[in-house]
């Protein structure tokens, strides 16, 4: 039998893998280059956010309120989170007690640099994790506020504060963890806090939440103030005594109103040198030291046209009065005479912003006295005849041309309640005549080339031309 020898083993030569990669590969990025090694010796970045996570009771049980102490809690916060009856006025006080009471009990605090920014142990390096030491600027932010209103008169104040929407989701997630049961948001509060600390400065003040004539806004993160006083409304009639007077201020057509002015409106930046804006609100204006005035009335007289009789409603918009407390007689008498027979007002008494709105919108009745001339010779009986019949005749308008640029082109349909006093004097005629609200009185008389059905002109089948018109009076009531 033949003895196969084994074949001797082959030392297999290991291959190096590189020589088959492509150029530079072993210079290429290594995912493994950034990774730190982690020293065992080194303490927990974190070792509060282990302690979050141990069992034990919120406050008010002591070791909840220990925690908060050990987190960082400032007074005020202590005071709110930790179930007790809650007095502002001694907030911070009751805080501090409460953080005592704890290191009491629990010496080890002491040990802690977690201790309250606002106590008498606080170190410079104390934080707040609830209110982020919004409440340690309180006294400042009080001050400013009391500086800002001085000087402002005022019944009626409110408070708002303005927080950034990732506060106030964190500083609920913790007092939702860490606080008492029911315990006071933060943004409910600061403007408590405010309130409290501002009262003693305010005593005549009411603080309110609706309607206020000063609104506070504290921005939280810049500790800005924004000092918003609002408007003060007065309701009152008008008598337009003169001509030629517009109702509000009119921008002058040339410059728009612009600051400076041009050479056409001499540098007033009005087409007219005055307006019953002016007139009535100049003189309130300064009285109750308020910025500008806005002027809202129960519809408009054109600028030829007088206002007589009871006069028009209206409101006058104050805008930031520094002073809201007046004698409205007196004021009444200030206008009267500062306007020396231009305009008169009545029945000035307080108002509100909502009737603005129902003066705007109120759609009454207006008595005109009207005199026209017509064109030609004319029979007195007919004139008569005609004017007569106009009493509960309903009116189809379209638009008056003069003020077609402004106004919607359609037609309107309004009555003609009353046609009384007539009066004929050779080719002149005069009337008292009431007509519904949003009538075109003018072109009542004169049809404005037809487009006013039926008209005075057209029944006379005669040129009619206006001579002066009156406003007598203004059914409101």
């Amino acid at each position: 039998m033949t003895k196969v020898e084994p074949k001797p083993e082959v030392e297999e030569e290991e291959e190096d893998w590189s020589t088959f990669a492509s150029a530079d590969y072993g210079d290429a990025y290594d995912p493994w280059a950034d990774m730190v090694p982690v020293d065992e010796d080194s303490p927990a970045e974190d070792e509060f956010e282990f302690e979050e996570f141990q069992e034990f009771r919120p406050a008010p049980a002591p070791e909840g309120i220990a925690h908060l102490v050990k987190m960082g809690t400032c007074d005020w916060c202590l005071a709110r989170l930790c179930g007790q009856r809650l007095d502002w006025s001694n907030a911070q006080e009751d805080g501090a007690a409460t953080r005592l009471a704890a290191h009491e009990r629990t010496p080890s605090l002491a040990d802690s640099k977690e201790v309250g920014p606002n106590s008498a142990d606080a170190q410079t390096d104390g934080y707040c994790p609830f209110c982020e030491e919004l409440f340690a600027d309180l006294s400042l932010i009080c001050k400013r506020i009391c500086d800002q209103l001085s000087g402002v008169e005022f019944a009626k104040l409110q408070i708002g504060a303005h927080f950034a929407k990732d506060h106030v989701a964190e500083e609920e997630v913790l007092r939702t963890r860490h606080g008492a049961q029911g315990s006071r948001g933060l943004k409910a509060a600061f403007t408590e806090a405010i309130y409290h600390t501002l009262k003693p400065s305010f005593s005549d003040a009411e603080f309110v939440k609706e309607l206020p004539e000063v609104m506070l806004l504290i921005d939280t993160l810049t500790l800005e103030i924004n000092v918003d006083i609002r408007s003060l409304y007065l309701y009152g009639r008008y008598r337009k005594l003169e001509r030629g007077i517009p109702q509000t201020r009119w921008p002058c057509r040339a410059c728009k109103g612009r600051d400076g002015g041009c050479e056409s409106c001499e540098g007033t930046g009005q087409q007219y040198p005055t307006s019953v804006q002016d007139q009535i609100g100049e003189p309130l204006r300064a009285a109750y030291q308020a910025a500008d005035t806005s002027f809202h009335g129960m519809g408009r007289e054109d600028i030829d046209v007088r206002c007589l009789g009871s006069g028009r409603p209206f409101v006058i918009e104050l805008k930031s009065p520094l002073r809201r407390v007046a004698d409205l007689v007196e004021m009444t008498e200030l206008v009267n005479a500062t306007s020396a027979g231009r305009v008169e007002i009545s029945e000035l008494r307080p108002s509100r912003r909502s009737e603005v709105a129902r003066v705007k919108g109120t759609a009454a009745d207006k008595s005109y006295t009207i005199r026209f001339r017509i064109d030609g010779e004319v029979e007195e009986d007919r004139v008569r005849e005609v004017l007569e019949g106009m009493v509960g005749v309903t009116l189809e308008q379209q638009t008056p041309q003069r003020v077609a640029h402004r106004r919607a082109d359609k037609i309107r349909k309004r009555d003609v309640v009353s046609v009384e006093n007539i009066e004929v004097d050779g080719n002149e005629a005069q009337i008292l005549v009431r007509v519904q609200s949003g009538t075109y009185v003018k072109e009542l008389i004169h049809s404005d080339g037809g487009r006013t059905v039926p008209s005075v002109a057209g029944l006379l089948e005669a040129e009619c031309e206006v001579v002066s018109l009156d406003v007598e009076d203004v059914h409101a009531d």
